[in-house]
């Protein structure tokens, strides 16, 4: 009898697709622009971005952090799984007249060579690759020695990090050998993902304020119609009415215990900022 089962590459290149479509999915474009715009300065100006670097934006989305990096005069690549974003971003970086190059690249296997850039950045975005290690292994692969590296992660305890756990009970499992995103926010996780091959590493917990909308019933509803990650998982429960609206409350109740507001809805959503150096010298990967 012949054996059905596919390849693990089989296996990766279809996750690989569900990735896509669910980024795609949604307007993760306009959950950019609305809750997260400041990320890309704080970003960008912690890894001292100026004009004359060649940056690499992992996993950049619409934009929101490549953009800003080539205002400074940057030549800058925006690369990511998705490029469905890319019509988004290329009408903002237009409206603003900065210029830069759109790549469709998976963080796990870029194709970029070793050293290429002077500055790699990912914000809210490499840390939802499944694979940590090798997206954390390409990461410092396509930095230059002695380049700066700039991340961006939310954290396991804060608002997005506490999102991820409310749905988990309510999606699918994950594939074999996948980890969880938040795990980026844990300083602990992403320098043992690094090792040795960076140093000046700094880590520091921020917070960023939302304010965007009144209640947290508009969080909940402009999540299940915005947010890739969330429209997938009650999609999973198409068929499941009750289920569905188990999480409906489930959403509720995070949003109303972490909203410190008075009158209006209030989340600060806690992320990990990390910056290093890459190091001179060859290090071998912490495999």
């Amino acid at each position: 009898m012949t054996s059905t089962t596919g390849t693990p590459a089989d296996a990766d290149r279809a996750l690989k697709a569900r990735h896509r479509s669910m980024w795609a999915s949604g307007d993760y474009p306009k959950l950019a622009a609305d809750l997260l715009p400041e990320l890309g300065d704080v970003l960008v100006r912690a890894c001292g971005v100026t004009g004359g670097h060649r940056v690499l934006d992992i996993a950049a989305g619409s934009g929101n952090v490549a953009i800003t990096a080539a205002r400074t005069g940057a030549s800058v690549v925006a690369s990511d799984l998705t490029p469905e974003l890319f019509d988004a971003g290329r009408a903002l970086a237009a409206a603003e007249g900065v210029e830069l190059e759109w790549r469709e690249a998976d963080a796990e296997a870029l194709p970029f060579a070793d050293g290429e850039f002077d500055v790699v950045l990912s914000a809210i975005g490499v840390m939802f690759a499944p694979h940590h290690q090798a997206a954390a292994d390409e990461l410092v692969r396509v930095c230059k020695p002695g380049g700066r590296i700039g991340i961006i992660s939310w954290t396991p305890e804060g608002f997005i990090g506490q999102l991820f756990a409310t749905m988990k009970p309510y999606a699918p499992p994950p594939p074999p050998g996948a980890s969880p995103p938040p795990l980026w926010g844990r300083e602990d996780h992403v320098l043992g993902l690094l090792g040795d091959r960076v140093t000046d590493v700094t880590t520091e917990r921020r917070t960023l304020t939302v304010d965007h909308f009144d209640r947290p019933e508009d969080f909940r509803d402009y999540f299940k119609d915005v947010y890739g990650p969330t429209i997938a998982v009650y999609r999973s429960l198409a068929e499941e009415p009750e289920r569905a609206a188990d999480l409906d409350a489930a959403l509720l109740d995070l949003a109303r215990r972490f909203d410190r507001g008075h009158g209006s809805t209030v989340l600060d959503w806690e992320y990990l900022l990390l910056t290093a150096t890459k190091r001179r010298e060859q290090v071998p990967s912490p495999r």
